[in-house]
């Protein structure tokens, strides 16, 4: 909800925006946190604006 990257995934794929956050958390929180936190800012960055 920050910046829109989960949004954005799910609205590209058709799917609901609360899974992708879901899963996205979930995975971060495997991947202890940081990797996924990474990713997260880098998408921000890189994903076009609508």
């Amino acid at each position: 909800m920050i910046a829109g990257v989960c949004g954005g995934i799910a609205e590209y794929f058709g799917v609901d925006p609360t899974l992708i956050r879901v899963g996205y958390v979930i995975l971060s929180v495997l991947s202890t946190v940081f990797p996924g936190l990474l990713v997260y800012i880098v998408l921000a960055f890189v994903m076009p604006d609508k």
